[in-house]
């Protein structure tokens, strides 16, 4: 499911996103960093792709050529939050 980073609202698009196309929620622009498939802030420019170019905005429209929508951004959220829980309640402090 391809999901708008801001909202979480599910995008439905046969087409191939626009650098001008916005997430029909909240506005936000859909062909950003953000919502792509390479983003990740441990890498360099936070891209696993090296071959792309450094964007400043991660959350503007940009023409990157390498963006490919991420797919099932909710999951992985998710997933981040129960790892931190569980890592929080085992290096829990006692009182």
């Amino acid at each position: 499911m391809k999901s708008c980073y801001r909202c979480q609202s599910e995008i439905v698009s046969k087409d191939r996103i626009g650098r001008r196309d916005t997430c029909p929620s909240c506005g936000t622009d859909l062909r950003c960093c953000l919502n792509c498939t390479f983003y990740d802030t441990h890498y360099a420019n936070a891209c696993r792709e090296p071959n792309a170019d450094p964007v400043l905005d991660k959350e503007a429209g940009n023409f990157c050529e390498f963006f490919t929508f991420a797919e099932h951004r909710q999951q992985q959220q998710s997933a981040t939050t129960d790892a931190r829980a569980r890592l929080d309640a085992l290096f829990k402090k006692k009182a």
